[in-house]
């Protein structure tokens, strides 16, 4: 966009005061697009790239499901496509653990945590608590390059001979500790490249995150105490302190594990027979690998979720026309739920031959992290009651969110009694469980948050006709998936197929249902996609710079994406972020001054 000429001279005027050169240089495409240090531009990258890993992980689900509900079928395409991996037009046992691990992994890891967090903390951050960027836009940057070189690394898996990863997206040994054990074909290359982009892609979480803690303690504008920060920014500081303190015992896991794997070493390897031979590995323990993989793991839940809180509380505090109900409730169910997620990771090792009473405190830890959850959906409900709900798409995702969050929260309290937990262990229960609970949750959380910052990335608006079918679709679709799932009594995960078990052949018609279900789903995601960048381009304009009538002070900044966010001074703070319809007044933005006898919130 076009920028007046005064505007433009305070925005070289500050930038010069704020780098330390008096001379704006010009930009190159390549300085402004690629290698950017802005982080209104990274935040865009971060969700491209975000973006196109949701579709490959979808895409990976989809082929996984037709093996699922058609087991006994055959797809000619599918070996037009895959090749190898589906010859005759079926989809291969090596190929099918496969797709299963990859996309576990994107998910879990590419879409929600880097997409998620990388998206909106970029975005916000600064925005939100009156920055002109990061505290290291060089680092900024650097984190994504990291990101993006994990991706490829991570994709090129596919191209191998032997094909990807297939040892689960846990990576548990002794199936993931050996090379070129007959396994299965994806223990080669493929985890060895597996490993290598999870270490650059964790290199990336914690340059992110030191950065994202750094600017939010210490680049606050004028008045910006911690207790006038919004909800978003709070939930984006404490995930990236979950991640500081998580992802460092990932790391150390995987790399010991690629030791094992290349130079024979014993940390997680003991007593290995291989056609009958006892190979020479001995003291190691696989269970040491569970303890480190899911000191990060369980942590990795709240790193998905938990800037989908911050995203949902804005928006359903925005478009209810209300106050944020519950404003240091939710703060302290925020530190609540930080702490008490690393003190509950072995809930998901209660089938390891873990001693029952210690498996008794951590069902009770897992049973006490349900408080400050439960306090959070109060105080969401609490916000949009008697609200004057304005129904976009972005305030029908936050709804979404939290209804299903409640309903794959209550399975989450089944699951954490350790006695229950070991019977319903690898079923689909659990599948159905953190799909919802954590999968389809951020999602929700991660689309409103699109919708609402549409704006504010590019000036103009996503179309809302699109937007709602998005929302109906994939809501109704996803409860249609997943919810069956919870009663398929017993039925194991990560089959290839079940026609051997006569017990499970009553779910044939049901699998294939859901199976139909999920094409459908994914059609509506890649609908979202189309909105997305067609909007881009063609999205109606803002008028306003403040189209949602928000009180934070990312609206306060010019349509215009001037580098620095503000032309001349940063907005002061004089206000806390939820002064809705208070005072007389619709909306009270942050930085309009107290009248005279106001009193703050």
């Amino acid at each position: 966009m076009e920028t007046s000429p005064s505007i433009e001279h305070g925005v070289q005027a500050d930038h010069g005061h704020v780098h330390g050169h008096e001379n704006h240089h010009e930009e190159t495409f390549l300085t402004k697009y690629v290698f950017s240090q802005d982080h209104k531009m990274i935040s865009k990258q971060f969700l491209i790239t975000g973006m196109f890993w949701g579709i490959v992980g979808g895409l990976l689900s989809i082929l996984f499901r037709l093996q699922l509900g058609w087991p006994n079928e055959t797809f000619p395409f599918l070996e037009t496509f895959l090749g190898k991996w589906a010859e005759g037009g079926k989809i291969s046992q090596d190929f099918y653990l496969a797709l299963i691990t990859m996309h576990g992994t994107i998910l879990v890891f590419f879409v929600l945590t880097g997409g998620l967090s990388g998206t909106f903390a970029n975005l916000l951050i600064p925005y939100q608590i009156g920055a002109r960027d990061m505290a290291s836009p060089f680092i900024n940057m650097l984190s994504y390059w990291f990101f993006f070189t994990a991706s490829v690394i991570m994709l090129l898996s596919f191209f191998i001979q032997t094909g990807p990863a297939a040892g689960g997206w846990t990576a548990y040994p002794p199936l993931n500790g050996m090379r070129n054990t007959a396994i299965d074909l994806g223990s080669g290359l493929g985890f060895d490249l597996w490993i290598l982009g999870m270490a650059l892609f964790i290199i990336q979480a914690l340059l992110a995150g030191l950065n994202y803690v750094t600017t939010v303690l210490n680049m606050r504008t004028k008045g910006m105490s911690m207790m006038k920060l919004p909800l978003t920014v709070w939930a984006l500081l404490f995930t990236a302190i979950v991640g500081i303190l998580s992802f460092p015992a990932l790391l150390a896991g995987v790399v010991l594990l690629e030791f094992d794997r290349l130079l024979d070493t014993s940390f997680y390897l003991n007593n290995i027979i291989i056609n009958g031979h006892l190979l020479g590995y001995k003291g190691g323990s696989p269970i040491l690998f569970e303890h480190l993989f899911w000191f990060l793991g369980h942590p990795e839940v709240y790193i998905i979720i938990l800037p989908a809180f911050g995203i949902v509380s804005e928006v359903l505090a925005v478009h209810s026309r209300k106050p944020i109900f519950g404003y240091k409730a939710m703060v302290v169910s925020l530190i609540s739920i930080l702490v008490l997620s690393f003190i509950v990771w072995a809930h998901h090792m209660f089938v390891t031959g873990l001693n029952p009473n210690l498996g008794a405190i951590f069902t009770l830890f897992t049973l006490l992290i349900a408080i400050p959850s439960a306090i959070k959906v109060f105080n969401w409900i609490g916000t949009i009651w008697r609200g004057r709900i304005r129904l976009t798409s972005a305030a029908l995702f936050a709804i979404g969110f939290v209804s299903m969050f409640i309903s794959g929260g209550l399975t989450g309290i089944i699951l954490g009694n350790s006695s229950i937990d070991i019977q319903l262990h690898d079923t689909m229960f659990v599948v159905a469980h953190f799909h919802i609970v954590m999968g389809i949750a951020a999602f929700f959380g991660m689309f409103a948050g699109v919708y609402h910052w549409f704006p504010r990335m590019y000036g103009r608006f996503m179309n809302e006709t699109l937007g709602q079918i998005h929302f109906y679709v994939t809501l109704i679709g996803a409860y249609c998936i997943f919810f069956p799932m919870h009663f398929m009594t017993g039925l194991p995960r990560r089959y290839y197929s079940y026609g051997n078990f006569e017990t499970f052949n009553n779910f044939n018609n049901l699998a294939a249902f859901m199976s139909v279900v999920a094409i459908i789903v994914f059609l509506a995601q890649l609908l979202f996609v189309v909105n997305y960048f067609y909007s881009i381009f063609k999205g109606q304009k803002l008028e306003d710079s403040n189209p949602w009538e928000a009180n934070t002070l990312e609206w306060t900044a010019p349509i215009e994406r001037l580098h620095g966010n503000w032309p001349g001074d940063i907005p002061t703070v004089y206000r806390w972020p939820y002064d809705y319809s208070t005072n007389g007044k619709d909306f009270n933005p942050q930085n309009v001054p107290l009248k005279q006898g106001e009193a703050t919130h």
